[in-house]
């Protein structure tokens, strides 16, 4: 048991720090809005890991994986949301940014709300297919048939959420910490318009995955 409860960590910590969506959503959601926007955010998407784990013990992964349109209706959701959330950020790379004054100006003032930080996350967790296959394929490699499937998925849950949020929080304050740098003018603008094409095309590319 102990052998196969680091294999889960060592496997877990690997797929967290990978760079994916929830890595582009901190990123972008932390620049927006500072580190309490992209930590909160990451909260949102860990604590999402507890539903999927939920889910994938009492078996309803099963009946959605089985059923053909229920799992092409979520991952087209989750998909018309990645490219709501890209377009979103496009928009925003493309307004005139407000003039800046001399050089030691300040930055302008975070746009940070609390409810829609962790709603992003939130959403873009839920809204991910690739999650709901992931904790039904995964998960029970790592559980005693002699205990409770529940209680076993969110412990490994759990396990879960507190590496990925130290991984996003880190990488959170990290980007926070050059946000001056990323806030003035034309650095701010091509990120957004970066991370917003990355959110489209995975948007895209998850709609029309098989």
């Amino acid at each position: 048991m102990e052998n196969s409860l680091w294999t889960y960590l060592i496997a877990i910590s690997l797929l967290t720090i990978t760079p994916g969506v929830d890595t582009v959503l901190v990123i972008r959601n932390t620049t927006r809005g500072g580190w309490r926007d992209g930590a909160l955010s990451s909260l949102g998407i860990c604590l999402g890991l507890f539903v999927h784990a939920t889910v994938s013990a009492v078996g309803i992964s099963v009946i959605l994986l089985q059923s053909a349109w229920a799992f092409r209706a979520l991952r087209l959701a989750g998909a018309a949301y990645l490219v709501w959330l890209g377009i979103a950020s496009l928009r925003s790379a493309a307004r005139k940014p407000a003039v800046e004054g001399l050089s030691g100006h300040r930055p302008a003032k975070v746009d940070f709300d609390l409810r829609r930080s962790l709603r992003e996350g939130l959403l873009s967790n839920l809204l991910n297919p690739k999650a709901v296959v992931f904790y039904m394929a995964f998960l029970p490699q790592f559980i005693d048939p002699a205990g409770s499937a529940v209680s076993q998925s969110l412990f490994l849950a759990g396990l879960h959420f507190l590496i990925a949020m130290v991984w996003q929080c880190l990488l959170a304050s990290a980007v926070d910490q050059a946000r001056r740098w990323m806030q003035s003018g034309r650095v701010r603008r091509t990120l957004d318009g970066v991370t917003g094409s990355v959110m489209v095309v995975f948007g895209i590319k998850l709609a029309t995955s098989s």
